[in-house]
């Protein structure tokens, strides 16, 4: 079938069923599975043909002894496949790859193994189904026969690829490859470098063995995260799915973050939560219904379609409570859609993740850079250093983000056009950590005579200074008086052109067992330590980790300089408006309909529990004031899909108009005249 644009309202089903449990797909009705679906306003479900037991779900001649021993229907697959054709509901079909307990457990010979010898995964006397499987191995032809047995005996509409990872592996196969390569197996940096290298050739290769069967079926390798180590082989992949599930490891930060880079690379990108209170395999637990509005809410206002995540009890009959639960936020999805289809983010800046650096997931910078922007409401996306930078109008490199020679001309050539940038901390130098980018008009302090310290700062920070802004703009809505930096400042010297916007003042001694001063750090001693924030022309620079001290405890004041230092370089940002710090929006552009659409969500994560964030309550917000930077006349102000006008001035290249009330999510549809 032909996918030419992603569906928006997915389930993908997990079934991980073992052995243990009999009657297998007992209460499976065909009808009653299909019909479930679609009351739920279901248009597209991913089911199982193998799962980390290692069991198949359809009646296999190619491996008929990995059929699931007690699956009472053996076609399972095949009548869930045909049901929901029937209901024109999609099917893409899921492989495990590098999680497979038949497989691991009678082939340890295609495991991972650790540079210490040993089987990489569960124990054999632990719980779970983690034992890593070698895609450089055999099993790599196993995997196509199953694969050619799935496209080739069942009408898949794409398919799934699971735990598709970078693993660090010395197996036979590997070391072997690495000394063919002229590799040093021994070291981590080039069996890392080995591993990425066979991983994206395992891609490529399988995506051309799906496309060889069918061209239209959709293609996607799951590794828990989207992120800048799949640029290069983001070709193997016909879409983007970005599992990130809130309560179950990722938390509400991680999908703001990884789709705003994800929706760089031109592809159609898929958000996924779970139904679940927690993660995966929780069975008969429920996700509150604001939870789930805002997690699919907001996929849709940063351009994704909306997955969520489900598994099929062992019985094989759908909950009902689950899926009345999904039918009411998917009921209100389906009637967004129109306002979704083809839109495209309106942006104003970009944020520099240092992931292709660090290799988190989630960097703390990058973190606290997306955290202090959507406060804000500045509408940015997150890019790699392969980023077209033209596209924007201000970059952001948040405390870590080190610039090759390369990088350095990109950004330089930026400036020259006009851009703007703001940077902080380590972000800036070279990787030798030697000097800065000139146009941020800093050079490191002569008191840092090596690397090891500058290493020290970006590892550490721990020790107190603080920082005093002047009595300029930057201090817009502080007091003008010393504020506590929790991790210090780098020591920067400002250039003779360069403008001090504030200074670094130091404490009467750093903390030790000889110099202390009560419970926590020794108080400012009112001497002026260097720069703490300089501006040079179109450039801002904070000698202080701004964004990871944000992400780690929040002091508003850290925000506060960054907003008055973007107001400082962007004078007329996009969206602005006088709601809470709470309040999240997206702008986003329907250019066939001539309309811009505003997203508005207003939900409040909690942390409830220990464990993680919950909502459970939305607070409505009543007469906000919404300004929208428009450059052509606007005809009407709507909210969306409701359809109320709203009365609304234009002028100043600014649309402004009021909001009556905000309850959980509102589009409002810029419409302008032809």
């Amino acid at each position: 079938m032909n996918q030419e644009e992603l569906r928006f309202r997915q389930i993908h089903l997990d079934f991980h069923t073992s052995e243990k449990i009999p009657s297998v797909g007992a209460d499976f009705d065909p009808k009653r599975f299909a019909d479930t679906l679609a009351r739920a306003h279901v248009n597209s479900v991913t089911c199982f043909a193998r799962g980390h037991h290692g069991w198949l779900y359809y009646d296999s001649e190619e491996f008929p002894e990995r059929v699931h021993p007690n699956l009472e229907r053996k076609d399972l697959l095949k009548e869930q496949i045909e049901a929901c054709h029937r209901r024109d509901i999609n099917v893409p079909v899921y492989v495990t790859v590098q999680w497979d307990h038949y497989t691991a457990t009678r082939h340890p010979q295609w495991r991972v193994v650790t540079p210490q010898g040993k089987l990489s995964g569960t124990p054999p006397y632990e719980a779970g189904f983690y034992g890593d499987l070698c895609v450089n191995t055999p099993y790599r032809d196993f995997l196509k026969r199953g694969t050619r047995e799935v496209l080739k005996n069942l009408p898949v509409d794409g398919i799934f690829f699971d735990i598709v990872q970078i693993k660090d592996c010395s197996c036979r196969y590997c070391r072997e490859g690495m000394e063919k390569e002229g590799l040093d197996p021994s070291a981590k940096e080039d069996r890392l470098l080995y591993a990425k290298n066979t991983l994206d050739g395992f891609k490529e290769e399988m995506t051309e063995f799906v496309k060889s069967f069918d061209r239209d079926c959709t293609v996607f390798y799951n590794g828990g995260h989207v992120g800048p180590y799949l640029r290069e082989s983001a070709d193997a992949y016909t879409h983007f799915e970005l599992e990130s599930l809130p309560s179950g490891g990722w938390g509400y930060t991680h999908f703001p973050l990884s789709v705003r880079y994800a929706r760089t690379l031109g592809k159609d990108c898929l958000g996924m939560t779970g139904k679940f209170h927690t993660s995966w395999g929780d069975f008969h637990s429920f996700k509150t219904e604001e939870a789930l509005q805002f997690e699919c809410f907001r996929m849709l206002a940063l351009n994704a379609k909306c997955s969520v995540g489900d598994q099929l009890p062992p019985e094989g009959k759908l909950s009902e409570p689950v899926y009345d639960l999904v039918g009411s936020v998917y009921e209100e999805v389906e009637e967004k859609e129109p306002w979704c289809k083809g839109a495209r983010p309106l942006t104003d800046l970009a944020v520099i993740s240092p992931e292709e650096r660090t290799g988190e997931r989630v960097p703390s910078s990058a973190a606290g850079a997306v955290k202090m922007l959507e406060e804000g409401s500045h509408q940015f996306d997150v890019l790699d250093s392969s980023g077209n930078f033209s596209d924007y109008k201000l970059l952001i490199l948040p405390d870590e983000v080190r610039v090759s020679a390369e990088t350095a001309e990109k950004i330089e050539k930026f400036l020259a056009r006009g851009g703007k940038l703001i940077a902080s901390a380590l972000s800036g130098l070279n990787p030798e950590g030697e000097k800065f980018l000139p146009s941020l008009g800093v050079r490191l302090d002569e008191e840092i005579d090596s690397i090891e310290e500058i290493r020290e700062i970006d590892e550490k920070a721990s020790e107190t200074d603080y920082i005093l802004p002047r009595e300029d703009s930057l201090g817009e809505g502080l007091p003008q008086t010393e504020h506590a930096m929790y991790m210090r400042a780098l020591k920067v010297k400002a250039d003779e052109e360069a403008e001090i916007l504030a200074d670094v003042v130091s404490s009467y001694f750093d903390r030790t067992w000889e110099h202390f001063c009560s419970h926590r750090q020794t108080p400012s001693s009112g001497q002026v330590a260097g720069p703490a924030t300089v501006r040079r022309e179109n450039c801002i620079y904070f000698a202080h980790p701004l964004f990871s001290q944000y992400n780690k405890n929040a002091p508003r004041w850290c925000k506060q300089l960054l907003l008055n230092g973007l107001d400082l370089l962007l004078e007329e940002p996009l969206l602005k408006h006088d709601g809470p710090s709470t309040l999240r929006t997206a702008v986003n552009a329907q250019e066939e309909e001539d309309r811009q659409v505003i997203h508005l969500l207003h939900y409040i994560p909690e942390r409830r529990g220990e464990d993680f964030d919950v909502i459970q309550d939305v607070i409505p917000l009543r007469e906000v004031e919404v300004s929208l930077r428009t450059e052509r006349e606007v005809e009407s102000v709507r909210s969306v899909p409701e359809g109320g006008k709203l009365d609304f001035i234009q002028q100043g290249g600014r649309t402004d108009f009021q909001l009556p009330k905000l309850e959980g999510h509102e589009m409002v549809e810029v419409k302008f005249i032809s």
